[in-house]
């Protein structure tokens, strides 16, 4: 009879595996009136204690506060049901560890909890609602907005198929995971603000495979909080992006290394930010990425990369670590339609600080649709604020960008081949502005009617490569060094 139940919630291959817990025969029951968080645990408890198998959530809402989830255990949310949690800040656990980013320990707490656990699912075509609103979990005074998800050193742990709706902070976050699936995954965190999508920090073998993501703050973050725990062989496919802040945020939180990550086949649509948000600062080194197959809309920065010194966690040293190294990644077969933007400043961005250039990098088959738009007193502007010893933010820039498609600052080793700029309205700005960058390559690169502002682009003290052919030879001016 389980695993006819089971079959038909499309799980009888983990029926085959263990028995099943249903939280009901521990004492749950739904309704918004009721807490469940012992019965649940009960179940779970079980379930572990018995080598392992299914709790299963079905007929109906569940109200629980912290649950811990353990080993050999598939919480399965049936597609008739739902596990809510509390909106009484008392019911959920201190000691479910912490959050990495200094100054925002209101998210230490969290609804299901996953410690030392190994081979740990959560499943079914339910849902998860962190009840997260504004009136629930006020994001004033310092008040706990528990995360809806955390795993804590964990092995082998796989998330499919489950809505995660409404967490007051972020959705879920991997510490220190070790071959971690997500798949097809949908998540809605517009609840409250810090909506984070997945976090994973310092995890290794990592999948992300059709999800979708609509989210108050970055959707996806790959983050390395510990040196001795780095972010690698991680691979993001087949998804749909939609932010208030990046798409994908790489880095940041980066005493650790990054190397090894593959995203593919994705779409990214009105993000507030960057769709490829790409960040070190805490002193560890990143190499070795891959974007391709890429459809942008509404993103204003397709490509934020940064580099510099800044310390952001609450295990950073003070000052951070010295910088290191940033570099060797491929951007292939983008498409980038930002012609809705209009007054907003839109273009790739690449950023290092004196003495350490961004290093290694090639944008191939790209074409860019801008919204135009720039006057000439913007062209005019020849100084823009450095992210030296600072939060390396988009708006540290300023207001007036004096490019309309690319600009690069201390980088070594650029390659733009068969890149297309285009813009919906004129632009009386260069299409690209470089600083301070050695082995600048063009190859193939061309622009629309729009962008036919003074020159081309801008060379500052760029030491520039053309390829053979190029329609666009001798129009990149060899101009002075100017302060950027």
């Amino acid at each position: 009879m389980r695993l006819l139940l089971l079959a038909v919630l499309g799980c009888a291959p983990l029926a085959a595996q263990g028995a099943v817990f249903d939280i009901r025969d521990h004492g749950a029951r739904p309704g918004e009136d009721r807490v469940n968080t012992q019965a649940v645990q009960g179940a779970i408890d079980a379930c572990t204690a018995a080598g392992g198998g299914t709790v299963l959530v079905t007929g109906g809402r569940f109200v629980t506060g912290t649950i811990y989830l353990k080993d050999n255990v598939t919480l399965h949310i049936a597609g008739d049901a739902a596990l809510l949690g509390s909106t009484d800040p008392g019911d959920y656990a201190a000691d479910t560890h912490k959050i990495v980013y200094a100054n925002e320990s209101y998210m230490d707490r969290c609804l299901l909890f996953a410690r030392n656990a190994r081979n740990v699912c959560i499943e079914g075509r339910g849902t998860i609602d962190g009840r997260g609103q504004v009136e629930n979990f006020p994001n004033t005074g310092g008040a706990q907005r528990p995360m809806l998800i955390r795993f804590l050193e964990c092995e082998r742990v796989l998330l499919r198929d489950v809505r995660l709706v409404n967490p007051a902070s972020w959705t879920c976050a991997f510490l220190y995971c070790d071959d971690v699936a997500a798949s097809n995954l949908s998540i809605h965190s517009r609840a409250n603000w810090n909506g984070d999508g997945l976090d994973f920090d310092g995890c290794r073998n990592v999948r992300v495979h059709g999800c979708s993501f609509d989210t108050s703050d970055d959707s996806v973050c790959l983050q390395a909080s510990r040196a001795d725990r780095p972010c690698r062989d991680i691979t993001v496919s087949d998804c749909v992006f939609v932010s208030k802040w990046a798409g994908m945020r790489i880095g940041m939180s980066s005493l650790g290394d990054f190397e090894n990550v593959a995203v593919s086949n994705c779409v990214f649509r009105d993000i507030s930010d960057a769709g490829l948000k790409i960040q070190m600062c805490e002193g560890g080194a990143m190499r070795n990425m891959v974007f391709s197959n890429l459809v942008m809309q509404n993103v204003p920065r397709p490509v934020l990369m940064t580099f510099n010194r800044f310390r952001l966690g609450v295990d950073t040293p003070d000052p951070a670590p010295p910088m290191r190294s940033m570099g060797r990644m491929r951007f292939s077969n983008l498409l980038v339609d930002n012609s809705g933007l209009e007054g907003v400043p839109c273009g790739i961005v690449l950023s290092g600080v004196p003495g350490h250039p961004i290093e290694d990098i090639a944008f191939s088959n790209v074409s860019l649709l801008l919204p135009g738009g720039g006057a000439a007193e913007d062209a005019a502007v020849t100084s823009l604020p450095g992210f030296t010893d600072q939060r390396p933010e988009f708006h540290v820039l300023g207001e007036k960008m004096p490019f309309a498609g690319l600009f690069a600052r201390h980088v070594r080793g650029l390659r733009l081949d068969d890149v297309r700029f285009d813009a919906a309205r004129p632009d009386a700005r260069p299409v690209i502005v470089c600083e301070d960058v050695e082995g600048l390559v063009l190859r193939g690169v061309d622009y629309g009617d729009a962008l036919a502002g003074p020159g081309f682009a801008r060379a500052g003290s760029a030491r520039v490569s053309w390829g053979e052919s190029d329609p666009h030879q001798g129009v990149f001016p060899h101009a002075p060094p100017s302060p950027y």
